[in-house]
């Protein structure tokens, strides 16, 4: 059955009471190595009232081969869109949580960084938990907002820059590293990446405060 496109209802009724909504969604946090990424679309009433980009969906729901395409149309629909990170170090310091709220606010702060005045501003956020002000208190509200990557399109398009910027960051780390096939497997639990760290042990890259050797396998 194919996946119901994401609409903009949400975001056309928040835009009657803000100027901007900020859409987030997080990539890789389930992984095993590589960082965590945030990512950011911003969406004006100009914009809610263009067409969304065919094939736009959560990026889980796009075909890989197509992501990356996907991920173009949907940062020139949008009024910006930006990526923030933390590393596999900062989640170690910092614990998963609190490293989701630094890279939410670093992609929140690179839509800043375009010359945008989020004074007037509310924050879109996939999920049932506020890992954004819990963790690094902003004057912005923020909105959780449960399947939003798949219901919203603004999320979507957050969801699918997100993921084509990590996935493309796990390829070009695999060529310093090819035995743990990040190429493929993008830092997650797949078979052949447990395999490689109990023959090898542990990257640079890898979280090394998890239980990796005891994930599950996620592919």
């Amino acid at each position: 059955m194919t996946p119901v496109a994401p609409t903009l209802s949400l975001e056309r009724r928040m835009l009657k009471e803000y100027e901007y909504v900020v859409s987030l969604d997080e990539v890789g946090r389930g992984a095993l190595a590589g960082p965590v990424a945030v990512g950011a679309a911003m969406m004006d009433a100009s914009g809610a009232r263009r067409r969304v980009p065919d094939g736009l969906r959560d990026s889980k729901l796009v075909p890989e081969q197509r992501r990356p395409d996907v991920a173009l149309r949907a940062a020139a629909w949008v009024r910006a869109s930006g990526v923030g990170w933390a590393s596999s170090s900062e989640v170690d310091e910092l614990g998963i949580m609190r490293a989701l709220g630094l890279a939410a606010s670093r992609a929140v702060q690179s839509i800043a960084d375009q010359g945008v005045v989020l004074t007037n501003t509310i924050v879109l956020l996939d999920g049932n938990h506020d890992y954004v002000s819990a963790v690094h208190p902003s004057p912005l509200q923020v909105r959780p907002v449960i399947k939003a990557d798949r219901d919203c399109a603004s999320v979507s398009a957050a969801s699918v820059i997100a993921k084509v910027a990590r996935d493309t960051h796990m390829v070009g780390i695999h060529v310093d590293h090819p035995e743990y096939q990040w190429h493929r497997n993008k830092g997650y639990a797949s078979a052949e990446h447990r395999l490689a760290i109990r023959e090898l042990g542990l990257s640079p890259h890898h979280r090394s405060s998890w239980a990796i050797t005891d994930a599950p396998t996620l592919f």
